[in-house]
């Protein structure tokens, strides 16, 4: 759908903006706003500060661009009379996260509420909408914090920053059509992304079903069956076999070091956890590098090879699983165990084994809880799996291969559609809300 553009534009003031129409004006968010503000953390070990009942307590973990109705934490008046930075901003403000793996996320209060240091609230809106501010901020998310956010891993920027920002923008009037426009245009787009993320999970638990089934079940369905002997596997086929994981190993089970190397710009790639979240060894998410020194030294304990299985234990990913496809060098980081096939299993019947939902079921029933939950190298061990004749388990992968590859093609296909239509809702809001293309006869034509 092609837009039409104002009938004349000027310089936005902002170098990084471009033009804008030549009506509107640029106002910082300090001056267009009655109030900016901030709060804090009461300490959590001190009872006293918080309950069920008191006032709306909002962390930046909150904030995914919706309105927020509910806290899973309060603070009481006691806190509110004791920590001055506690200041109750009413519903409708516009909170803005400023640190770390957030910075950038937005809401908006449908209750009055109280925040942490960590949010930046813009209350009593004066010469710009918030909802127009809220999409102005959600279009150039990226670019405020390419340009003012400090900090390496953690980037952050601060309460200042937030209030020194220029917006250029028409008048309330104007700028609540815009977001009106935006409102329904982002809602369609919105819905189509729901659409390719659904379709994803039926694709996924497709797959999931498929694998188990046949690591489980075989591919003839009418062999006779036995009673496995294990609760989460059920009936396997009469002529498998059921054993432990460590009983078809060639190697003990392993993990890698138990210690924080020096990371390094460039070295021997260093594997964890977030490298192998998606399913496979991503070498572009990797923890960093490490030395040579450091590689030898880990490597007395484990060396990786080819077709080695990964699992994560331990964090909010424990159980997924890759293989090693690659002879490159590298090491790995304690949270992830080693299974390596000895002669009796197929390394990747024993790769669709482990992701199969029986054998995560085990791993769920293995789990142990600290402050994150994980399962402990023993209980790896001893989690049971079915070996099949070697014959049986090469027909077993050649289909699952087969049909993981469909499934995967399928899959990012969807995803791809995703990041199409996300690119196209940011670009849109962008051109909306810097006025590129005028929407105001559209707008005017919507439900308010």
């Amino acid at each position: 759908m092609s837009f039409p553009r104002y009938p004349a534009y000027k310089d936005s003031g902002v170098e990084w903006l471009g033009e804008v129409p030549d009506h509107w004006e640029a106002w910082k968010l300090a001056h267009a706003f009655g109030s900016i503000g901030s709060g804090t953390t009461p300490p959590s070990n001190e009872e006293q500060w918080y309950d069920n009942v008191g006032i709306p307590w909002v962390t930046t973990g909150e904030l995914r661009e919706n309105i927020i109705m509910e806290t899973k934490k309060s603070v009481t008046n006691a806190a509110l009379d004791k920590f001055s930075a506690l200041r109750v901003h009413p519903a409708g403000s516009l909170v803005v996260a400023m640190y770390g793996a957030t910075i950038g996320r937005l809401g908006i209060l449908g209750i009055d509420a109280v925040t942490n240091q960590a949010c930046c609230v813009l209350s009593t809106p004066r010469h710009l909408d918030i909802a127009f501010t809220y999409y102005w901020l959600q279009g150039f998310k990226q670019i405020i914090i390419d340009l003012f956010s400090t900090g390496g891993g953690q980037p952050n920027i601060n309460q200042d920053v937030v209030a020194s920002l220029r917006i250029p923008a028409p008048g309330l009037a104007e700028q609540a059509a815009i977001a009106n426009f935006l409102d329904h245009e982002t809602a369609k787009i919105d819905a189509l992304v729901a659409e390719q993320e659904r379709l994803i999970e039926l694709l996924k638990e497709k797959r999931q079903a498929v694998i188990s089934h046949a690591v489980t079940k075989g591919l003839d369905p009418s062999v006779p069956m036995k009673d496995s002997g294990v609760e989460w596997l059920g009936e396997v086929p009469a002529h498998w076999g059921v054993t432990t994981i460590k009983r078809i190993v060639s190697t003990p089970v392993t993990d890698g070091p138990h210690e924080t190397p020096v990371f390094l710009d460039e070295g021997i790639p260093f594997v964890s956890a977030e490298a192998v979240s998606s399913g496979r060894i991503d070498f572009e998410r990797i923890r960093g590098f490490i030395s040579l020194e450091d590689h030898r030294r880990f490597s007395q304990k484990y060396i990786p090879q080819r077709d080695d299985i990964f699992m994560i234990k331990s964090g909010a990913t424990t159980g997924v699983s890759a293989i090693v496809e690659t002879d490159v060098e590298f090491n790995i980081w304690s949270p992830l165990a080693v299974i390596r096939c000895g002669p009796d299993v197929l390394p990747r019947f024993a790769l669709h084994f482990i992701r199969s939902r029986n054998f995560l079921e085990g791993v769920t029933l293995g789990w142990s809880f600290g402050t994150q939950q994980n399962i402990g190298m023993g209980v790896i061990e001893n989690l049971s799996i079915v070996v099949p004749p070697l014959a049986t388990q090469t027909e077993i992968v050649e289909l699952l291969d087969k049909y993981a590859a469909q499934a995967d093609e399928l899959i990012g296909e969807a995803e791809k559609t995703i990041t199409i239509l996300q690119e196209r809702r940011t670009a849109l809001i962008s051109a909306a809300v810097t006025g590129q293309i005028d929407v105001r006869n559209l707008a005017s034509a919507l439900p308010a």
